[in-house]
């Protein structure tokens, strides 16, 4: 590869989604071409994880593989990360790495 290649970062898995996927580290301060928009990334985004392909709101279905996975918590720009802070699965519970502090008068 040489210095003029450029490695894509996202990937779009099917033309209804409202995501894209990350296929290589995203590193705040690159710059993401979404949908003919070049936007400057505030925040690293891990492989795997989703970002915004247009500006999303409340309540918004999200769609992977054309197919509606959650709804969105929080609103989000184009470009900025979706995942388990700002998405709801409307199928399955979510987890997170988060515990709940256990009540101890049920020891």
């Amino acid at each position: 590869m040489t210095s003029t290649e450029k490695v894509a970062q996202i990937i779009l898995l099917h033309p209804d989604d409202n995501i894209l996927v990350c296929i290589s580290h995203i590193h705040a301060g690159d710059l993401i071409d979404i949908d003919g928009q070049r936007l400057f990334m505030a925040k690293d985004i891990d492989i795997g994880h989703k970002l915004a392909r247009r500006a999303l709101n409340i309540g918004d279905k999200v769609y992977r593989y054309g197919a509606p996975i959650g709804s969105m918590t929080q609103a989000v720009a184009c470009g900025e990360h979706v995942h388990m802070h700002n998405l709801r699965s409307d199928y399955i519970p979510s987890h997170t790495r988060t515990r709940e502090p256990k009540d101890r008068s049920e020891s």
